[in-house]
């Protein structure tokens, strides 16, 4: 199946403005789903009533909540700004509802019960997530060489924004990223003595250090 050139072009622009992977998809798969929805024509000869048009669609026929209507007009705005060099102006659309709840928080005792009920190294996630402040997709990125156990931090790279911080390690979880540590360890000898075990580096890094995605700390 070809690609499209102009949805490829969009793509082209959000990775030279550095967007996360997961924004870059999700602004294709609405850029996608506004030009399905108006036949397949060129967003370049449509403007805003046909943007009006999909965004009500969003919230009256599918009824999707106002973050998912707010991300599809996020990513249209996107597109006719910075692809095509086009301001959306004075639109005027139906707003998906918010629903008016009372917010639930959970007590230091609730979150330690929820995590007590976690196994393996969901227990271990759960541990981090709680004791470090760290998001789910920030957890699942991190690498041997961000866990700094002399001064008791954790490094987190290019997060939400490309922005990088340190947040604390926490004391309940160092056994357990230890564990972990030292599985990873064993099964990496076994990828490298069977050919394997190179890990995702930038191209920057490998153009550098070569062979560094070999390297044990960057599993």
């Amino acid at each position: 199946m070809s690609k499209s050139p102009f949805i490829e072009s969009i793509r082209l622009i959000l990775r030279t403005k550095r967007y996360s992977l997961k924004t870059e998809k999700a602004y294709l798969h609405w850029i996608r789903r506004f030009i399905y929805f108006n036949g397949k024509r060129h967003p370049k000869d449509m403007g805003e009533l046909k943007v009006e048009q999909f965004l009500t669609h969003l919230a009256i026929t599918l009824k999707v909540s106002p973050t998912t209507q707010n991300q599809a007009l996020c990513a249209i705005i996107f597109m006719y700004r910075h692809v095509l060099e086009m301001d959306l102006t004075n639109m005027a659309f139906t707003f998906a509802k918010t629903p008016v709840r009372v917010p639930e928080v959970l007590s230091h005792s609730d979150a330690i019960a929820v995590i007590n009920n976690l196994r393996g190294v969901h227990h271990t996630i759960g541990t981090l997530m709680y004791g470090g402040g760290f998001r789910i997709s920030e957890v699942l990125r991190l690498r041997i060489k961000d866990f700094d156990f002399d001064r008791n931090t954790i490094f987190i790279f290019r997060s939400k924004g490309q922005k990088d911080r340190v947040t604390m390690f926490p004391e309940l979880a160092k056994t357990e990223i230890t564990k972990q540590i030292q599985k990873v360890e064993r099964i990496h000898q076994k990828d490298i003595d069977d050919g394997y075990g190179l890990s995702s580096l930038p191209p920057s890094l490998i153009r550098k250090y070569g062979k560094a995605a070999t390297n044990l700390s960057w599993q």
